[in-house]
């Protein structure tokens, strides 16, 4: 017993010693790091106390004009550090060693738990290299299938309107969102779209809200707090509907494969050709891959496959409605740029409103690859990107970020700053021809899917989406947007980036 007692008082002391070190250490190297006065203990979390997540962005960008490229922000004992200049994030994104993400994701745990969004080290090195594979062109182009299908009843439920009705796309691109990743994720469908209040489609919804609030709630984030709050039983509960969804579905296809299997080797061969590149059924989706990977000869358990379909689910519906909504906005704002996305739609695919969108079809569409580029520039579906210091980092002009500190990329303010974009803040598809952008100085001045080793896997995925259900929508009807909206829109930003208020829309179907 006074072994044991030494040995865990001697572990103690080291961990308190180490503790403190990084601590002292970080400290230390923050006094030479410009940045806001911080009060003791709540460090620079006064600066935000308002109950608007879209004031908190505001704020956040007057204290990132006022700084500059390189400051320190102090959110209670945790160091932040913003940097903004290409060469500095390049040191950060290109590094191998520096992949953890920042504090901030830790929110999202309780839902993603170690799925390849917030996963570490090697488990993170080891999912991606298993997953990538699900974003083969073969595999993306049965995606489109399902693109094209959901995007036909997006049209058919448009259709209802009114040519004078104030039509809101954004929560019709959270459904649809939300019915494509459900598709293509696990392979079963929701309805989201037409049974918007149902149980998942709420507890999506539910998730969502808490972890935003807590972004923006200084109160809420800390855990002894939040579990006592009338919110977390509404995140319990989300959870509980959320997780036991997954669950049964992964249960169910497991068990639909074993079934497979068996009748394949009755059968002794397999089924009419119907297994593809990479192992992969013509109509499976993401959670069969993980069904089939392994990882260092052994099978994901159903944990693991879990993990990684509900973070499919989050990355690839709040990013993709975003990005949706703003691309919208943009070609509504500016009817020269819907003429030509129009002009060169209707040139492949022809005045057949229903001809079905393929991954051919997409790829033709070069001017729209453009309007989505300038629109993800102009309100990247991730303003912010954060990273934690492993060890410290030595940036350009002999700054350097302490161990542990956060690190965030504000990618937001960084698209639209003058020293990179001529005109930065004009909506302009043009500057991304290949000629002009090859006469960048660096490649992470425009970083809406991030860069580096731990850049955004579903970019292609996401890229092929938003081409799909906006090129379906400008194929049927022309956009304009009411008076009240023609305005820059109140923006706010947690993890994704939205309109605060209604982007309100007037449909006129087209004639050909």
């Amino acid at each position: 017993m006074l072994v044991f007692l030494v040995v865990f008082l001697t572990l103690s002391l080291i961990y308190f010693l180490r503790f403190h070190y990084t601590l002292i250490h970080a400290f230390r190297l923050s006094w030479k790091i410009n940045g806001p006065t911080a009060l003791p203990l709540i460090g620079n979390g006064f600066m935000f106390w308002t109950d608007s997540s879209a004031e908190i962005f505001g704020i956040f960008l007057k204290i990132l004009k006022a700084h500059g490229e390189y400051f320190r922000i102090w959110f209670g004992p945790e160091l932040n550090v913003v940097i903004s200049n290409p060469k500095d994030i390049e040191i950060l994104l290109s590094s191998s060693r520096h992949i953890d993400k920042s504090t901030m994701y830790n929110f999202l745990k309780p839902w993603l738990n170690e799925g390849l969004l917030l996963s570490k080290g090697k488990k993170w090195y080891d999912r991606r290299k298993a997953i990538t594979p699900a974003f083969h062109f073969n595999i993306l182009e049965k995606f489109v299938e399902v693109f094209d299908r959901l995007g036909n009843t997006v049209v058919d439920k448009l259709k209802t309107y009114e040519v004078t009705d104030d039509v809101e796309l954004y929560p019709i691109a959270v459904l649809y969102a939300l019915d494509v990743m459900c598709e293509t994720a696990m392979g079963v469908s929701v309805d989201a779209l037409s049974k918007p209040n149902s149980e998942y489609v709420q507890a999506v919804k539910d998730i969502a809200y808490v972890v935003h609030t807590r972004m923006h709630d200084f109160t809420l984030r800390f855990d002894s707090l939040f579990k006592h709050s009338k919110m977390a039983k509404t995140h319990e509960g989300a959870l509980h509907v959320l997780h036991g969804f997954t669950d049964d579905v992964i249960r169910k296809r497991r068990q639909e494969l074993l079934e497979y299997k068996m009748s394949d080797n009755e059968n002794g061969d397999q089924k009419d050709g119907e297994y593809e590149v990479l192992g992969i059924r013509k109509k499976e989706a993401f959670l069969d891959l993980l069904l089939h990977s392994t990882i260092e000869g052994k099978p994901l358990t159903d944990l693991e496959i879990r993990e990684e379909v509900d973070t499919f689910m989050f990355e690839g519906h709040d990013t993709t409605t975003s990005g949706i909504t703003f691309c919208l906005y943009n070609i509504a704002k500016h009817p020269e740029v819907q003429r030509k996305c129009f002009d060169e739609i209707a040139t492949v695919f022809g005045s057949d409103t229903k001809e079905p969108t393929t991954i051919s079809k997409l790829n033709q569409l070069s001017y729209l690859e453009l309007v989505i580029k300038e629109t993800l520039r102009l309100f990247p579906s991730v303003p912010f990107i954060g990273r934690i210091a492993m060890q410290d980092i030595e940036l350009t002009q002999n700054r350097i970020i302490p161990t542990g500190a956060n690190v965030l990329v504000p990618i937001y303010t960084i698209q639209r700053n003058e020293k990179y974009f001529e005109d930065a803040d004009a909506f302009k598809p043009e500057r991304f021809l290949a000629e002009r952008t090859a006469e960048k100085q660096s490649s992470f001045i425009y970083v809406p899917f991030s860069a580096g080793p731990r850049n955004c896997i579903g970019q292609k995925f996401a890229m092929y989406e938003i081409k799909s259900i906006v090129s379906k929508i400008l194929r049927n009807f022309e956009l304009t947007l009411t008076e009240e909206s023609s305005a820059f829109p109140t923006l706010t930003a947690e993890l994704i980036l939205r309109p605060e208020n209604s982007i309100k829309f007037q449909l006129k179907p087209r004639v050909y």
